[in-house]
């Protein structure tokens, strides 16, 4: 009976000493928390298009996962940036389907840095970034 509580614990500690690289690596994943948090409900966990949004949308959301694929191999770095920020119209965009982020990044941060100085700009500016790194980093090879 002893040796079970020893060891049902030892296993347990593990187990969680197995998985905390895994989830210490996601944490540490600015991009992959910045896409969780406001790309994943369109596009998908994955970035295939097939988020839980998708039935709602009049148009579907891109496989975020082929957009170097679909542009002669290189990933196209600007155009991602200026489409996830929005503020500005492009006309070879299209019409604009999805969230306008750039105006969202910068309402947060007045919102986090209302008694602070700060540059709203570079703060949209470096969550567009490591977005953008993140979709260039899930490139299908």
């Amino acid at each position: 009976m002893q040796s079970a509580t020893i060891v049902a614990p030892l296993i347990l500690l593990g187990a969680w000493a197995l998985a905390a690289p895994a989830i210490a690596a996601d944490k540490s994943d600015v991009g992959k928390r910045q896409f969780d948090m406001s790309c994943a409900s369109c596009h998908g966990v994955s970035g295939k298009g097939d988020g839980p949004m998708r039935p709602y949308l009049n148009k579907p959301p891109s496989d975020l996962t082929v957009l170097s694929k679909m542009n002669g191999g290189v990933f196209p770095l600007v155009w991602v940036q200026e489409v996830i920020d929005g503020r500005t119209d492009v006309r070879a965009h299209g019409s604009r389907e999805m969230p306008v982020w750039g105006a969202r990044y910068n309402a947060q941060a007045a919102e986090y840095y209302f008694d602070t100085p700060y540059d709203p700009e570079a703060y949209v500016r470096g969550r567009i970034l490591v977005l953008t790194d993140y979709l260039y980093r899930i490139q299908v090879k």
